[in-house]
């Protein structure tokens, strides 16, 4: 062999050394064992030996209102299902995940009771010492609610750990949820007839004290209706003027057929003095007799009675005519709000479950075990690139 046939043979390429676990490599292995492995096993347990099951209840409903659509309608007694608007959907949604829900069911049932059934499940049970705070914390993972903006359907599903208890908590959800919208449509309906109402208040007040004035009148005057008493005053007055004609054709009869010394002609003389000072005063009653004569005391001035009783008595029409127009309106107001009523249409009502549905322990599992080898990748990721940097 040449010497350049020994270089040739220095120079190959020698063979692959054998491959042995580094102690980088024995890190990364425990960590995967004490990052992934360990906690998966132990959720994996108590997914499957100590979390208890759950049974879910599932409703749906939506909140409506019934109006009139159209005047043919009205006419014909005929009325459409119309949905209630959105806000009252979205104060529904709301309501039922508030603490207001929760403390009105726990009225009815013992709900720290039913979330805690099981003996040990330190997750998924509730804590029976745990205040109103933590019940209601616990009740929005356990009741799901879903609301659907576009055609306003809200669909609840009620979990718990017996199946009769789910479906008793979805029936009360229902009935409470029902009060509420109730309560709502008696503050829109009186909302709805308060201003009619106080309307109607203030024209039943005018419309009495207009009769009380016209009672007052009455009862001092002591004159019901001054116009019957003008007809009989002026009776009264035709009277006397045909008596004073009487008494004139009698004087004149006997100035024809007696002398100036007759007593008969001074008793005829005072007779017509004395009518004519009766018609005088009856003329004065109505405002058509001397102006420089007084009317005696106690005697009625007819212009003014007259007057006064006209004033009152348009009062009384005009209050009356506003008590009707308001008492019209409030009518009105009441047939609108009773027709703008809301009322709870359940489309589906509580279920009773069968079998549990959760906890979904595959897919719980699968999520645990994806998010321990995300944390761990980038714990790893981590750690070396700082130790490169070093």
């Amino acid at each position: 062999m040449t010497a350049m046939d020994a270089r040739a043979v220095e120079r190959a390429p020698k063979g692959a050394s054998p491959a042995y676990m580094r102690l980088r490599h024995n890190r990364i292995a425990r960590s995967f064992l004490l990052v992934v492995v360990l906690p998966l096993v132990a959720v994996v347990f108590y997914l499957y030996a100590i979390a208890a099951n759950q049974f879910a209840s599932t409703l749906g409903f939506t909140v409506r209102s019934d109006e009139m659509n159209t005047a043919s309608s009205l006419l014909g007694g005929l009325s459409v299902l119309t949905q209630a608007s959105s806000s009252d959907t979205d104060v529904l949604y709301e309501f039922i995940q508030s603490q207001s829900m929760v403390e009105r069911i726990g009225k009815r049932l013992d709900l720290k009771q039913i979330f805690s059934k099981p003996t040990f499940d330190p997750f998924f049970a509730f804590n029976r010492k745990g205040d109103i705070e933590d019940l209601v914390s616990y009740w929005r993972r356990m009741v799901t609610v879903s609301y659907a903006s576009g055609n306003g359907l809200i669909e609840v599903q009620v979990r718990a750990f017996d199946p009769q208890d789910a479906q008793q908590i979805a029936k009360a959800i229902v009935e409470e949820s029902g009060s509420m919208i109730n309560d709502l449509s008696a503050i829109a309906r009186a909302d709805g007839t308060r201003s009619a109402r106080e309307e109607l208040d203030v024209a039943v007040q005018r419309l009495k004290e207009a009769r009380q004035a016209l009672m007052l009148f009455r009862s001092k005057t002591r004159i019901v209706d001054p116009s019957a008493d003008i007809q009989g005053q002026m009776g009264l007055l035709n009277s006397l003027d045909a008596q004073l004609a009487s008494a004139f054709i009698e004087l004149n009869m006997l100035l024809e057929t007696s002398n100036g010394d007759d007593p008969r002609i001074a008793q005829a003389r005072r007779r017509i003095d004395v009518i004519e000072k009766l018609v005088e005063q009856e003329r004065q009653k109505f405002g058509m007799g001397d102006s420089d004569s007084s009317v005696l005391p106690g005697d009625r001035d007819y212009p003014s009675l007259v007057g006064e009783f006209e004033r009152l008595n348009v009062d009384v029409e005009y209050a009356s005519k506003a008590y009707l127009v308001a008492l019209a309106a409030l009518d009105a107001a009441r047939v609108e709000a009773q027709h703008k009523s809301r009322y709870l249409a359940t489309y589906a009502e509580p279920s009773l479950p069968e079998s549990p549905q959760f906890p979904q322990r595959s897919v719980l599992a699968l999520v645990t075990a994806i998010f321990l080898v995300m944390l761990w990748s980038i714990g790893v990721l981590v750690y070396y690139s700082l130790r490169d940097r070093r």
